[in-house]
């Protein structure tokens, strides 16, 4: 398949733009004139571009607000509103101006004729993939209300766990950076200064004051150089990121790191759980589910290991079973699908599973900064401690000559 951008004149007499998704030239300008749309350009991208423009078209479109909106429809239709009235009510209020686009211009496909799920696949740059297959099991099962309500169910889990990540983070990384930033003003600004009064004054300066001046005098004189290293590091670390020889050992040593594994592994144990419940809703095989999750999770370990199991699976073997061959998979998550599997509700065990993890995200993140203050301050407080003895002795010194004097 190919991707297209295109220029075309809506049935209002609005000019829009987009990108389609064809098998050619031809194919695209069917699509879209399908659409009731009067093309005025269609031309081939590259794949790159195409899929930078729908991601940024993506971010626009905060996951709060699909929640929301979702939710919202669910609600109309549960309480009997028909779909285009419902849409019609959540186009008006809605204030992200892409969803509400988006909103208008299915509503429009649905009055063309269109079911709700394929006028929803014509703006996948703006929905997630995972509602289009549940408004298709909805459509299928007359139960509408019931998939777009297990939709925002899932989207707001992922957001939860979004925010559990962000939660555990922000103190660590607020923490080092501003004891990083007090010990560099030390060293560049405070140090520099008390050492020449001192120097000034013909004391002679211990070991310990000497090797802080060198330090001082190098992060002033040479900063480009360590500002040029940590750029460097970055650089390397994203190489081996990207590379999928380098990538496995990195993501293995995200999972061996001390407290930096805690939030890794439980988030991807959060997301493998959650990624897999709301797959087996949607009414997809177990082999295809597999298959869709290791393309989500974005550690090489997990990946690997979920690909060995579907190829297992694929050959007749029990998932719980498989996931036991990986000892990444904790005795209680294979226990959990093992009693799944046997009592047919895979899907009720992988929501305990999820909301388990995403609540001791939440418990990480509240025991986090207690777990690394005590680090933070025995670092802080040996740093200190040098400078104070650096600046003492050739005080005391100075002292002591006067006193003999």
């Amino acid at each position: 398949m190919n991707y297209y951008f295109y220029k075309a004149v809506n049935i209002d007499g609005s000019l829009i733009d987009g990108i389609v998704e064809a098998e050619d030239q031809a194919a695209a300008y069917e699509d879209l004139t399908a659409r009731n749309l009067r093309v005025l350009v269609v031309k081939k991208a590259s794949k790159i571009a195409a899929r930078l423009r729908q991601h940024f078209i993506s971010r626009r479109v905060k996951r709060g607000d699909m929640v929301e909106c979702i939710r919202n429809l669910s609600v109309m239709l549960t309480a009997g509103i028909p779909l285009l009235n419902a849409l019609e009510d959540s186009i008006e209020a809605t204030e992200n101006r892409s969803l509400k686009s988006a909103l208008t211009d299915a509503k429009k496909e649905i009055e063309l004729g269109l079911n709700f799920s394929d006028a929803l696949s014509r703006q996948r740059g703006i929905f997630p993939d995972i509602l289009i297959r549940l408004v298709k099991v909805g459509e299928s099962t007359g139960r509408l209300d019931k998939s777009l309500t297990d939709v925002a169910d899932h989207l707001q889990r992922i957001e939860d766990l979004s925010q559990a990540i962000k939660r555990s983070l922000f103190y660590p990384v607020f923490a080092i950076v501003t004891t990083t930033g007090a010990m560099i003003f030390w060293f560049v600004y405070v140090l520099p200064k008390i050492m020449n009064v001192i120097q000034e004054m013909g004391v002679e300066l211990p070991l310990i004051t000497r090797a802080l001046m060198v330090g001082s005098n190098a992060i002033s004189t040479y900063w480009y150089v360590i500002i040029g290293i940590v750029i460097l590091c970055v650089i390397a670390i994203q190489i081996m990121r990207t590379r999928e020889k380098t990538r496995y050992y990195y993501d293995y040593m995200l999972l061996k790191l001390p407290i930096v594994k805690l939030i890794v592994y439980n988030k991807l144990l959060a997301l493998f759980a959650e990624q897999m419940r709301i797959l087996i809703v949607a009414g997809l095989t177990i082999d295809r589910t597999l298959d869709i999750v290791a393309g989500v999770i974005d550690n090489l370990v997990f990946r690997r290991a979920l690909v060995a199991v579907r190829e297992n699976v694929l050959l007749g073997s029990r998932i719980s079973d498989t996931l036991k061959d990986h000892n990444i998979f904790p005795p209680m998550v294979t226990r959990m699908v093992s009693a799944g599997e046997k009592s047919g509700n895979l899907d009720t065990q992988f929501s305990f599973l999820s909301g388990y993890y995403i609540k001791r995200l939440d418990d990480i993140s509240a025991k986090l900064g207690k777990m690394i203050e005590p680090i933070l301050l025995s670092i802080v407080g040996l740093v200190f401690i040098l400078i104070l003895m650096a600046v003492l002795l050739p005080v005391y010194d100075l002292v002591s000559k006067v006193g003999k004097m």
